[in-house]
C-alpha cells in the first residue's frame, strides 16, 4: 500500500509538472505571437521627454504635470511633435484627449502613412467635426470621412486612429467614426502651417487641451478585418 501511495504521489507529481510546462510554454508561445501588439507609451506624464513644442506661430504654453499633457490656447495652432521614429505604416495610435475652453479641435492627430501625413481632427470647425485630413486634396470638412458630433467640455474622450496600407480608420470611445479605403488615393497634410506638424504630433487650434495616455503599437494587417 505504501508502494502503491508512492507512485500515485509521484505520478500525480509528473502530471502537475507537464501541466505546468505546457503552460509556460503556451503563455511564452502567446507573448511572442501577440509581441507587435503591445501597446508601447510615448508619454511619460511629467515632462516633455521625447516630444518638443510645435514651432506654431504664436503658440501657446505646453506643460506636462501628473499624467497629463496640457495645451495652452495660442492665436492659432498650438501642439508638441514627438521625436523619436515612429512606424510609417501597419500601427496604431490611442490616447484621452478633452477640451478645457475654446471652439475648435482639441485633437488633431498628425500621423504618418507610408511616406506621405494625415491629420486625424476632432472637434473642428466650430467644435464639433470629426474627420481626416486631407484625401485626394479634400480636407475633413470635404471628405467622406466628415462627421459631426458633441464634444462635452471638460470630458475625456477615448481616440484611436489606425493606419494600414489600405485603410485608414478611426474610433472615439469605441464608436467607429471614419474609416476609409486609401489603396490609390493620394494621402497628403491640409496646406497651412500645420504642415510643419509632421511626422508625429497632437495640435489644437485656438483651443485649449488635455491630453494623457498617448500609446502606439504595431498591427498585424492579416489580423485586422476586411472591410467589403
Amino acid at each position: 500500500m505504501a508502494g502503491m501511495h508512492r507512485f500515485a504521489f509521484t505520478r500525480d507529481l509528473r502530471l502537475r509538472i507537464l501541466v505546468g510546462l505546457f503552460t509556460v510554454a503556451f503563455v511564452l508561445r502567446g507573448i511572442t505571437a501577440d509581441s507587435t501588439n503591445d501597446w508601447q507609451s510615448l508619454f511619460d506624464g511629467n515632462s516633455l521627454k521625447g516630444w518638443k513644442v510645435t514651432d506654431f506661430a504664436g503658440h501657446g504654453e505646453v506643460k506636462a504635470k501628473d499624467g497629463v499633457l496640457t495645451i495652452e490656447m495660442g492665436a492659432a495652432l498650438c501642439g508638441v511633435t514627438y521625436t523619436n521614429p515612429v512606424p510609417k505604416i501597419d500601427y496604431e495610435v490611442s490616447l484621452k484627449a478633452r477640451k478645457i475652453a475654446g471652439g475648435d479641435f482639441f485633437c488633431g492627430l498628425t500621423v504618418p502613412v507610408k511616406d506621405e501625413h494625415c491629420t486625424l481632427i476632432v472637434g473642428g470647425w466650430g467644435g464639433g467635426l470629426v474627420g481626416i485630413s486631407s484625401i485626394d486634396g479634400m480636407d475633413a470638412s470635404e471628405n467622406e470621412t466628415m462627421s459631426v458630433l458633441y464634444f462635452e467640455t471638460g470630458k475625456w474622450f477615448d481616440i484611436r486612429f489606425r493606419v494600414t496600407a489600405d485603410r485608414l480608420t478611426a474610433w472615439i470611445d469605441k464608436e467607429e467614426v471614419a474609416d476609409v479605403n486609401i489603396k490609390g488615393r493620394r494621402i497628403s497634410m491640409r496646406p497651412g502651417e500645420i504642415e510643419i506638424a509632421v511626422p508625429f504630433s497632437i495640435s489644437t487650434y485656438a483651443t485649449t487641451a488635455e491630453i494623457k495616455d498617448i500609446k502606439i503599437r504595431k498591427v498585424d494587417p492579416k489580423s485586422v478585418t476586411p472591410k467589403k
